[in-house]
Parts: C-alpha cells; structure tokens; sequence
C-alpha cells in the first residue's frame, strides 16, 4: 500500500472567494500576524508545493522568513529551510524567477515530455520525471518514499487545491478569509470547476487573528474503491481507538468499527462487547444502530481494526455476512485475522468474492493489536 505524507492546503480568500485580482500587483489578503502564522506553520513542514502558476504569477520566495524558527529546524537535525516544490507538467519555467535562488533544495514534479524541455532549458532544481502524465498519489508516493516528505504544506494554486481535495488526498485546508470583496468574475478563485464534492468537511479551529479568520478543516468523506483516501486514515485510527474500549477478554478479540456515509457523516460505531453483551462483535454492534434499509448504506464503509469474522460461535450470522446483508460495499480494514481463535480466517477475502471493495492499511496493524496484547500468538 503506497504511503503519502500529511498533505496540508493552505490559502487566503476573500469574502467572496477569490484568491486574488486582476490586477498586475498581488492583492494581500493576509494581516501582518497571519504572515506570521504562515511562516510558523512552513517552519514545521518538511515540503512547501506549489504550481508553476503561481511561481509565474506571484513569483514567491518561499521562505521561512524568521531566523529564530530557521535555527531551531537546525538543531532538530532537519534542513534550514523546508524543500521547495512545484509542479508543471509543460516543464516550461521561468530560470530566472526567484523560487530558484532562494531557500535550500528545489524540485520539479513533471513529465517525461516536461523533463526533456527541461534538459534544454535547465532551472537550479532536481527534475522528477513521473511518466507521462502528472499523476497525484504518484508524486505524494514519490515524496514520502523518496524524499522522505512526511507533512507537506500546498500553496496553492487553485487547481492544486482542488485536485488534491477532489481525490480525497489531502489531510487538512487551512483557509484564510479576509474582510474585503474582488467582485471580479475573471480574477482567480480558490475552488476551479467542479470545487469540492466530497461531502461536508469538519471544522477544528476558528480564530481571529487581526483582521482576518483562520479555520482549520479536515475532509471526513471516505475514498473510494480501493484507492485510500485521507479520510479513511483518520476513520480506521478511531476504529482502532474503539477497540482500546473493549472489556478485556481471554477468548476473542477486542474490535472497534465505524459506519460512515460517503458524504462523510458518521452513522455508527461500536465495539466488542459493548453495552456488557459479552459476544457482540464490533460491526455487529454498530450495524444494529443504523436502521435496516437504510439508504446510505449502499454507498457508506466499514471501518474496522479487524477484518470482519467469517465464522462464530457465539451467534449464528458473522459479521462479515451482516455487512453483505446490510448492502454495504466497501470495507476498510488494519488487521488481518490472526489463527488464535479460527483457523484460515478470510473476511477480507469473502467480502472481496462478493464483489465488496476491501482497502487493508497495514499502517494501523500495530494500532488495532495494542487491545490484544494480551491474546496468544
């Protein structure tokens, strides 16, 4: 399973949502003490991304401005500054524009096509070469596996934004908005076509700062398929957190799931032996939450610290019978089922057969057997 890094969007907006205006100069929307904040929040990162059109349009140095943050990455054993990114698929770049000689490492994401003009008309940065077309999850894939990129901070621009939200890859927007209006239908705004329709986003924090908001949101519908999405990260870590709830026991697992809707709104959750039934399983108990028939089960997933059983003593129908029979299709799961207590255990791989999509995210193994530590084997 591909890893990516935490990725962050960070933008500035105006009341009407423009990130900016026609007008030659950059139009301002942050205060004084949210620059500030931005340059924080760069200094915590070990990637800034941005596109070429913004290089081209603002010309960015893409700095952290503050010596004293610059020398504490230092003592942390990291890098002075952040590595640079952007992305261009035309690999047609100004050498002379200042997101080049500033700062430490650059590098360009591009194409094949990208990286031979590239070669001819060279900038003072790496060239990645990612096939021939720019592919998100295998730039991320590149960056944390590579680079060793483990939170990444996006600035935009608008397109970026909302490719990243649209395939479910980013973690969290930090959006600004600032008390004045474009009013200019040509100027460019956050959101291109189509904008973001994963389903409502949650909201971490609202704060004033001068005169402008910050809020921090984080995406909460799940992915699709069996791509992952940021979303499912965050569902699967509180199914593990559910299991860490469950009454100890000597002779079954301690579970904890989670029913989400695709537009991200939780339906239910459970875990094993909830509610002091001592055979419940935890998909069971959530499952018996939600109201037969229900229609956003057709499209919702499962969360689950571990794959749902195939077979039981304790009551007649598994529960990876009852996620088939409530008509949900898409299972993820961090654990794969050990031989403790059922030989050749498959839940995984009956929900499959039956044409559910089944996501594994290995990464929360060790998560989902914290509860069980006690266990054999």
């Amino acid at each position: 399973m591909p890893s990516y890094p935490y990725v962050l969007l960070s933008a500035a907006v105006s009341l009407d949502g423009y990130l900016d205006d026609t007008t030659p100069e950059r139009l301002l929307l942050s205060s004084p003490a949210d620059f500030d904040r931005v340059d924080e929040v760069r200094a915590s990162v070990d990637a800034i991304l941005i596109g070429a059109g913004t290089i081209r349009a603002d010309n960015p140095r893409l700095l952290v401005n503050s010596a004293e943050r610059r020398a504490a990455r230092v003592a942390a054993g990291k890098p002075e500054y952040p590595l640079k990114i952007t992305v261009s698929a035309s690999g047609e770049l100004d050498p002379t524009a200042n997101f080049w000689h500033t700062g430490g490492e650059k590098i360009v994401c591009t194409t094949e096509k990208g990286a031979e003009r590239l070669r001819r008309a060279p900038v003072a940065a790496d060239v990645v070469a990612l096939g021939a077309e720019l592919q998100w999850r295998g730039l991320l894939e590149h960056l944390r596996e590579v680079r060793g990129v483990e939170r990444l901070m996006v600035e935009g621009g608008g397109t970026i934004h909302t490719q990243l939200l649209q395939q479910g890859l980013a973690d969290e927007l930090q959006l600004v908005l600032a008390p004045l209006f474009v009013g200019d239908p040509d100027a460019p705004r956050l959101f291109g076509p189509g904008g973001y329709q994963g389903g409502r986003l949650r909201l971490l924090e609202a704060r004033r700062i001068e005169d402008v908001v910050l809020m921090r949101y984080e995406p909460t519908a799940p992915g699709t398929g069996v791509l992952p999405a940021a979303a499912d990260r965050r569902w699967l870590a509180l199914a593990c957190e559910l299991a860490a709830q469950c009454p100890p026991s000597a002779t079954a697992f301690s579970v904890g799931a989670v029913v989400v809707a695709a537009d991200g709104t939780e339906l239910a959750r459970g875990y094993s032996r909830e509610g002091g039934d001592p055979v419940v399983h935890a998909e069971e108990a959530a499952l018996a939450k939600i109201a037969p028939g229900d229609l956003r089960l057709a499209t919702a997933t499962v969360y689950s610290s571990l794959e749902p059983c195939t077979r039981r003593a304790s009551r007649p129908v598994p529960c990876a019978r009852l996620i088939l029979e409530a008509g949900v299709r898409r299972v993820v799961t961090a654990w794969r089922e050990p031989d403790t207590f059922v030989a050749g255990a498959d839940g995984s791989g009956v929900l499959a057969g039956e044409g559910v999509d089944v996501l594994v995210l290995p990464e929360y193994e060790e998560r989902a057997k914290a509860p069980n530590a006690h266990l054999p084997g």
